[in-house]
């Protein structure tokens, strides 16, 4: 009997629309032919959910009873039994009851599959075993229902059911997802933003690893070696030198310019174990593309350039970075080119990246203009002269003959073009002289002898001196010509770093020192302000010359090492001039940053006065005018009036109490001077006296705080007057008739006291505004206070080691969430000080 086909829809966190695409998909199938069933469903009382089920039939579930609850569960024979062509199964890592055949549904699932019907199932990425722990630490929450991974790697399709993390919070907020009482808790626990947005990732990655999965799997069947590039895979090759650890940091960047790019990190090692790797360099370089997240590998082969691209090839690698070559130019011309440029050549249609770094002297340096040729390319064609004449001079002897002539000089001719070609000048005139005298002995009549007795011989020589002159002297110009390019191009390059580096602010003098010292290859440069240093670069040393340039505002530019030609002082006082401007734009904004606290202080200095102005005369008047009412002679009160005037009297001298309470509360904010008495508190001893306080009932407030939330570390004085102050403005802004909600949960070491109203609420671009002192938007009217409520209450906070932070009612309202840490251990309950 043939296997059913097995179909996964996948979803990365609940309401995302699984189910509902499971039976959407299953009235498709039965409308194109295909006997289709419900085996289960979970609608969560979910209206749309439940509509898809119109037209389809569904099988009874059975029905047990275990500890005295009633359980029903899937009827697996009765699926068995009306064997359907596809069977929707929802909830993959759903536990089935007690006494059931299987102890999982997934079990249940490879039973129908056996039997040769298809079927189609959802799960959640939190249900895929290898990644419990991951989503554990990502929510905080363990999963105890999983699905082995194994399981879905078997299944013939397997389908993300995408939604991005804002929409379903808005789905979720407009009870979609869960009812109205779970849905408070659900956004500020595991539907949070962040989770939401890591558990997507993480569904999407684990899918692309499955696909890459068979993907390699397709290729290795049916033999495809050319890449595919489905995704960036970086290989990085080691050979166990210092560059290692630049090529690979370099490999991680290009992997992460993509979404799913991936690290490989190769050593090809000879048979012969020869090859001078480093064990302690591989084993730190290991752990560094294990800490980069990729993955080391380790390849033998005899000929290491084929080994690596071999290695990329089987890995469908898109890249390939190798560092440039350590060797020499000589040892390069000597043995021919090395790993990199037969990689470049094999590599075929893999990008391959060489890597300066420092074992290379790939450091930028300003090309010196000296001689035209370096000494050791004079070296070299003077060892050519050397070994090339005598070895010119055997083979010709062996070939000589009196109609030979013609050739010998042609040939001397030859070594002496090639001799001016790597030489110049004066080992081109070196061969010349050489070779006139040895074609002179050996190849012209008297032999043997330096003779010269025809005229036409004495002609020759001179004609090769003229020709080593001619061909030495247009190739010293050629070289002299190109070292003045590389030249020109270098300082081209440095004047264009050292004009763009103003505009970026103080990091611009620490890269034009450190520019500097490259560019002029000096051992150290340092920059002093007002005799002190600021930046610099390199290490000095007691036997370096030192050159000081004057940057100008009190500034001075230390160079150690060797003396700068005129060329290089040049560009010198184009660096010194824009370390000037640089010094001068630090300057301008370390005075404009000096200011800004003036300018904020004088912002709050003028609302406070507004508000003094305001706020605090009223209540004043008021008791001065209760006070003189009292003491008047000329008036004759009643014990009533009496009683109202020292009761308006109170009250105003109350009021006035809470304000000047208030402001100094903010300067000893403001100052860091403001005790707090860190220790257990219960949420409930806060609530209900801040509800007393504020003469709240039943009719104004609900309450929901379970039983199990535990104690948070704060200052119980400080969180109670910080529960009131908010309390106070969701009753005020709350519609007639709408009670506030407080609750309080527990999410990872972390416990929210959430209050919650369905007032106007507050605009997004506005919510910052609302914790700035003296702003009455959203905290206090405009009859009382200071505006300094929600200012207090977010600085007492985060003395306390929470956060305080306002965000959307679902339904319209603004919900004030107070989140501090879970009290693991009685803490010391000895004053902090709010810094």
């Amino acid at each position: 009997m043939n296997r059913g086909q097995f179909r996964v829809l996948l979803g990365a966190a609940p309401g995302v629309g699984k189910t509902y695409t499971m039976l959407e998909e299953g009235r498709r199938l039965k409308g194109d032919g295909k006997d289709v069933v419900v085996a289960v469903v979970e609608t969560h009382e979910r209206k749309g959910t439940a509509s898809m089920l119109l037209g389809l039939e569904l099988i009874p579930r059975t029905t047990s009873v275990h500890r005295g609850v009633e359980l029903t569960e899937m009827d697996l024979q009765a699926v068995l039994r009306r064997k359907p062509d596809v069977a929707l199964v929802d909830e993959l890592a759903h536990t089935n009851a007690p006494g059931s055949q299987h102890e999982k549904r997934w079990q249940d699932v490879e039973t129908i599959l056996a039997a040769g019907i298809s079927v189609i199932s959802t799960v959640n990425i939190q249900h895929i075993d290898s990644l419990t722990d991951v989503v554990e630490q990502i929510t905080g929450a363990p999963q105890r229902e999983t699905v082995p991974d194994s399981v879905l790697r078997s299944a013939d399709q397997i389908e993300v059911i995408d939604l991005a993390p804002q929409a379903l919070r808005d789905r979720l907020a407009s009870g979609f997802v869960y009812p109205a009482t779970r849905i408070d808790a659900a956004l500020s626990n595991y539907f949070r933003l962040g989770n939401l947005t890591a558990l997507r990732e993480l569904a999407l990655l684990w899918l692309a690893d499955e696909v890459d999965s068979a993907l390699k799997s397709y290729r290795t069947e049916h033999g495809i070696k050319n890449k595919w590039e489905a995704r960036e895979r970086v290989v990085v090759a080691l050979t166990g030198g210092p560059e290692g650890e630049t090529l690979i940091r370099r490999g991680a960047r290009i992997a992460a310019r993509t979404a799913g790019g991936e690290l490989l990190v190769v050593h090809v090692s000879s048979n012969d174990g020869l090859r001078d790797a480093n064990p302690g360099a591989l084993l730190s370089q290991r752990a560094l593309a294990d800490s980069l997240g990729g993955s080391y590998h380790q390849v033998v082969s005899d000929d290491v350039p084929r080994g690596l691209v071999d290695f990329a090839r089987a890995e469908n690698a898109t890249q390939l970075v190798i560092g440039v070559s350590r060797r020499s130019r000589l040892s390069a011309a000597l043995t021919g080119p090395g790993i990199g440029a037969t990689v470049i050549r094999e590599s075929g249609d893999i990008d391959v990246h060489i890597v300066t770094h420092a074992a290379a002297g790939g450091r930028f340096t300003l090309p010196r203009i000296g001689g035209a040729l370096t000494l050791r390319r004079r070296i070299l064609g003077l060892a050519i002269a050397l070994v090339g004449g005598p070895l010119v001079t055997l083979l010709l002897v062996a070939l000589r003959s009196e109609d030979s002539i013609t050739s010998d000089v042609l040939a001397y001719q030859l070594l002496v073009v090639v001799v001016a070609l790597i030489g110049g000048f004066g080992p081109a005139l070196f061969a010349a002289l050489l070779s006139g005298l040895t074609l002179d002995f050996f190849f012209v009549q008297p032999y043997y002898t330096v003779t010269v007795t025809e005229p036409a011989h004495l002609f020759a020589l001179g004609l090769y001196i003229v020709n080593a002159v001619l061909v030495s002297a247009v190739v010293d110009l050629a070289a002299r010509r190109s070292r003045a390019a590389k030249r020109a191009g270098a300082e081209s390059e440095l004047l264009a770093t050292v004009a763009g580096s103003v505009v970026r602010g103080q990091d611009a003098l620490q890269a034009l020192v450190t520019r500097t010292r490259e560019a002029f290859n000096l051992t150290a440069v340092r920059l002093l302000v007002d005799g002190e240093e600021t930046h610099s670069d390199g290490e000095c040393t007691p036997e370096d010359k030192i050159t000081r340039v004057d940057v100008g505002t009190g500034a001075v530019l230390e160079l150690h090492g060797g003396d700068l030609a005129a060329s290089e002082r040049r560009l010198l006082t184009v660096i010194t001039t824009q370390m000037g401007v640089a010094l001068e734009y630090s300057d301008l904004a370390q005075t404009a940053g000096e200011v800004e606290p003036l300018a904020q202080a004088d912002r709050v200095r003028s609302a406070l006065l507004a508000a003094v102005g305001h706020d605090l005369r009223r209540p004043l008047t008021s008791a001065t005018a209760a006070v003189s009412g009292l003491r008047a002679t000329d008036v004759t009160l009643s014990e009533t009036d009496r009683e109202e005037l020292l009761s308006t009297a109170q009250e105003s001298l109350d009021t006035l109490s809470l304000l000047v309470t208030n402001l100094l509360d903010v300067t000893r904010l403001q100052a860091g001077a403001l005790a707090v008495f860190l220790s257990p508190v219960d949420i409930g001893d806060i609530v209900l006296p801040a509800l007393d306080e504020l003469g709240l009932g039943p009719a104004n407030v609900e309450l929901d705080l379970p039983e199990t939330i535990p104690m948070v570390n704060a200052d119980h004085g400080l969180l109670q007057r910080v529960v009131v102050n908010l309390l106070s403005n969701a009753v005020r802004f709350s519609p007639e008739g709408k009670r506030v909600l407080i609750s309080a949960s527990e999410f990872g070491g972390t416990v929210e006291i959430r209050i919650v109203d369905q007032g106007p609420g507050v605009p997004p671009e506005r919510r910052e505004d609302i914790f700035v002192p003296f702003q009455r938007l959203g905290d206090t009217d405009n009859l009382t206070g200071l505006g300094l409520g929600l200012a207090l209450s977010k600085g007492f906070v985060e003395g306390m080691g929470g956060t305080l932070e306002a965000e959307d009612t679902p339904g319209g309202g603004l919900t004030m969430v107070i989140a501090l840490p879970e009290a693991h251990t009685p803490s010391n309950p000895l004053p902090e000080l709010i810094p």
